[in-house]
Order: C-alpha cells, then structure tokens, then sequence
C-alpha cells in the first residue's frame, strides 16, 4: 500500500513539474491524452479560383474535330463532316473504284475498303470504319452528283457535328470557307486540318464556283457561307501545288440533293439500301472540268 501511493505521488509530481514548466517538451514529460484530435488537411480551403469538373475525354473535342480525314483502299485521302454521330458527309469521287490504271469506274469501291480518322491535328487519335455508301448513280469523277454521305458503323460517343440546313443555298458574291486535309506540293508543315476562303462567282442548279485555295485531298471537305451553315462540299480545282494559291474550284451544292440525306437517315435507322426508292437519279449532263 505505501509503495502504491509513493509511486501515485510521484506520478503527480511528474505532472504538475511538466504543467509549470509551461509544457515543454522534454523526454520526461508526457501525459495520456483524453480527447482524440480531428486531423485536418494541410490545403486551402478555397482553392485557387479554378475549380476542377471531370470531362470524358470526347467531351474535350473541339467543333473542328467534326471534319474528317477519310483514306479509301489505303492510297486515295479526302476530306469529310460529320454531320451525325454516325455519318459523313463528303465527295463521291473519293470512293470512287479505279481500275489497274488508275483510271476511274462508275462503281463504288466496297465499304470496308474506307477509313475514317478522327482529329484535326498532325496525327489521328481515332478511326471508325464505314457500313454503307449513299451516293448518286453520277459524279464518280467531280462534279454534278459528286456528293456522298457514308454511313459508319458504330456511333460515335461525344463527337462534335455540324448541322446540315437543307434549305441553306449558295448566294451569288457571298465569302465562303472551307475546310481540309489537303497538302500541296509547296507545303511546308504536315497534314492537318486547313481552311481557306474565297467568293462565289457563279452558281448552277448542281454546283457553284469560286476562286480558293484548295489542295490535294482537300475534296469532300465542307463549305460554309457567311452566315456558317453548310451549302457544299469541294469537288475539284485548279491547283498549282502552292496552297496560297487561289485556284478556279468547283464545289457541289448540297441542297440539290435532299433525297441522299433522307435516305442516309433510314439507313442509319436500319433500312436496307435495297428497300429504299431511288435516290441517286442524276438529271443534269455534267459540264466540262475547269482546265488543269
């Protein structure tokens, strides 16, 4: 018992010398706490002003990412707008068949044979391949009729689009834009996706014209008015391989052509092309090409 109360004296002893010694800290004295302490991070509680959302990686896509650089059989580069998240809408000669001469046919190639890249910079982050062509029965080589929407396989999640106003015509001297993957002969950086202007100068029932710079590959890429709505897509050009260079250029309307949209609509929603009315009837003689 005295032992016991010895050491319980010594104890408070300890105690009350580590209290008066203002709570110093020293290898002799310590004391049990009796209250667990909340542990708070070492971080402002406001931040810096710039407050973190989480983004799917497609959500960070840019409106151009909707222009498409589109490979056939591997060898032929065009250009195309997605103008859906599962279709595309570019030049019908850019899935035109070629013969061993390289001369062109008036067929499709196949569906499988087409490659469609996605992002607009130096390098592709994506591809999607193609389940069905629509297309007219012309306009395999430039031109009248040289309009194709393709139909993809798969749709694409998150995907910018640009909305086609079938309404939207070409207006005699109205600025234009249009968009591409073309690289001429003189261009100094790799391939990404370009644009150019220009002014429309004359205007058919099937296409108009309008002097612009337009490259190799540059052809299925679209064409906006002034008001930003698109009303063609390129088909062919002058071009001297230089891409400031404004070049006499044909560029197909989109708005002759309402048939091919309401018909790539069904197919998308499941429809056989077989099933269809005829869509692609070709009713205009195809003028001459502007000379190369």
């Amino acid at each position: 018992m005295e032992q016991r109360q010895a050491r319980n004296q010594l104890q408070r002893g300890l105690t009350l010398g580590c209290v008066l010694s203002g709570l110093v800290a020293s290898a002799g004295c310590w004391q049990p706490t009796q209250h667990t302490a909340t542990p708070v991070p070492a971080a402002r509680q406001h931040g810096e002003g710039r407050p973190f959302q989480f983004q799917p990686p497609l959500a960070l896509t840019s409106p151009d990412d909707a222009v498409v650089r589109i490979v056939s059989n591997g060898s032929v580069t065009c250009t195309g707008t997605l103008i859906a998240d599962d279709r595309v809408l570019t030049a019908h000669h850019c899935v035109a068949e070629h013969d061993a001469r390289g001369r062109v046919q008036t067929r499709d190639i196949a569906p499988d044979g087409i490659q469609i890249e996605l992002g607009g910079g130096d390098w592709p982050w994506g591809e999607v391949g193609v389940r069905a062509i629509v297309a007219p029965q012309c306009g395999f080589e430039w031109g009248d009729g040289d309009i194709a929407i393709l139909v993809l396989e798969r749709h694409l999640i998150g995907m910018s689009t640009y909305t086609v106003s079938l309404e939207a015509a070409p207006q005699d001297k109205d600025e234009i834009k249009v968009f591409g993957f073309g690289r001429c002969a003189l261009s100094p950086d790799a391939i990404h996706l370009r644009r150019g202007d220009g002014v429309i100068g004359s205007i058919a029932p099937g296409q108009f014209r309008a002097p612009a710079s337009i490259c190799p590959g540059d052809s299925g890429g679209p064409v906006k008015s002034s008001k930003d709505q698109i009303i063609g897509v390129i088909s062919a050009s002058v071009m001297d391989g230089d891409d400031r260079t404004k070049g006499a250029s044909v560029f197909t309307r989109i708005d002759a052509w309402r048939q091919l949209f309401a018909a790539a609509e069904e197919i998308s929603l499941g429809a056989s092309p077989s099933e269809l009315p005829p869509y692609g009837d070709c009713h205009a003689p195809l003028p001459r090409p502007p000379a190369r």
